[in-house]
C-alpha cells in the first residue's frame, strides 16, 4: 500500500473555507507544546550489497528437539580476498527431518568460476536431508548423496566449455552426533579442552595415498608451483571438474564425534588455512594444536 501515492484516484474534498464567500477565518491557536503530537522519524532502509565480494557475515541460535538445554549459536562470515571475483559460498540450515531437528553447515570453495560452489549450497544439504536413509544410516546416505549430487551436477554442465569446480566441507549435527564429511582442502577444526582436534584432512595431490589412487586410476601429478593433478588442479578431490572426473572425486571421507567435550568447531577455506595453523585460533584461552 502506498501512502500519500499522488496518483491516488480518491476525489477532492470541499470545506468551508475553500468558498468564496466565507467569512474570513482566524488561524488556529497551536497548541501548547506538551500537547503537540510528536514528529515521527522515517525508519532508516538498510540495503545489503548485492556484490558477492562484499563481506557477508551473521549467525543464530537454535535448540535440537525442543530441548531447551541442548542450545547452540552459529556464525559465519564472508568476503573476497585477492581473486577478481568470489567463487566461494556457504551454507547453514537448521530443520526437521523425520521428526529430528538437524542443523547443517558447509563451506564450499569454488575453482574455475562460481557455479560449482553455488550448486551444493542450493542442492547438497536438500538432496542429504531427503534421502531415505538419513536417519537410520547417516554416514552412508552422506556418500551416497555427495555422489548423487556431483553426477546431477556433470549432467547439468554437459553445455559447459569451462571446467569449473569446488571443495565441500560440511558438518551434520544429528542428536548428540557430530558428522563432519570432507572433499577437497576446506577444513574443519573442533576445540576441546583448549586443544585443536582436526576433524577433517586436505585433499591434497601429494598426499600418499591421493597419489597412489589417482595414479592407480591412470591419472598423474606434477609440480607446477604446486603439486597439480594433471599439472592442472591443487586438490584432489572436488565436486565438478569433470575433464578430470576419472581422478578428481566427490568421495567424501567422514568423521564422528560425540559432541560431549567440544567448546565449538570451525569450518574455513584454504584462504584461512594457507595462512593460519590450528593453533593459532583463541578463544578465551590459546587453542594447542593436538598431535
Amino acid at each position: 500500500m502506498n501512502v500519500g501515492d499522488p496518483r491516488s484516484s480518491s476525489p477532492p474534498t470541499t470545506s468551508l473555507a475553500n468558498r468564496p464567500d466565507a467569512p474570513p477565518t482566524r488561524p488556529a491557536a497551536e497548541p501548547p507544546k506538551s500537547l503537540q503530537q510528536p514528529q515521527l522519524q522515517k525508519p532508516k532502509i538498510v540495503i545489503p550489497s548485492r556484490d558477492p565480494g562484499a563481506l557477508n557475515s551473521g549467525g543464530g541460535i537454535s535448540f535440537l528437539n525442543g530441548n531447551k538445554n541442548a542450545r547452540f549459536s552459529y556464525g559465519y562470515s564472508s568476503f573476497k580476498g585477492k581473486r577478481s571475483s568470489m567463487e566461494d559460498f556457504f551454507e547453514t540450515k537448521v530443520l526437521e527431518v523425520d521428526g529430528q531437528m538437524v542443523a547443517f553447515f558447509g563451506v564450499f570453495d569454488g575453482h574455475g568460476g562460481s557455479r560449482t560452489a553455488e550448486y551444493l549450497k542450493n542442492n547438497l544439504f536438500k538432496n542429504l536431508s531427503s534421502h531415505p536413509d538419513f536417519i537410520k544410516d547417516t554416514k552412508s546416505a552422506i556418500v551416497e548423496s555427495f555422489r548423487q549430487t556431483d553426477a546431477d551436477y556433470i549432467n547439468e554442465e554437459k553445455g559447459q566449455q569451462k571446467d569449473a569446480g569446488s571443495t565441500a566441507s560440511t558438518a551434520v549435527l544429528l542428536g548428540d552426533r557430530l558428522l563432519v564429511a570432507n572433499v577437497g582442502d576446506s577444513r574443519v577444526v573442533a576445540c576441546r579442552a583448549g586443544s585443536a582436534v582436526p576433524l577433517s584432512v586436505d585433499h591434497k595431490p601429494d598426499r600418499s595415498d591421493e597419489r597412489e589412487r589417482i595414479e592407480q586410476a591412470g591419472g598423474f601429478i606434477i609440480w607446477a608451483g604446486t603439486w597439480r593433478v594433471g599439472g592442472v588442479l591443487a586438490v584432489s578431490r572436488a565436486f565438478g571438474d569433470k575433464l578430470l572426473k576419472a581422478f578428481v572425486v566427490a568421495e567424501p571421507e567422514i568423521q564422528e564425534e560425540e559432541i560431549d567435550g567440544v567448546d565449538f568447531i570451525i569450518i574455513a577455506s584454504d584462504g584461512l588455512w594457507n595462512v593460519l595453523t590450528n593453533k593459532n585460533f583463541r578463544w578465551g584461552n590459546e587453542i594447542s594444536e593436538r598431535d
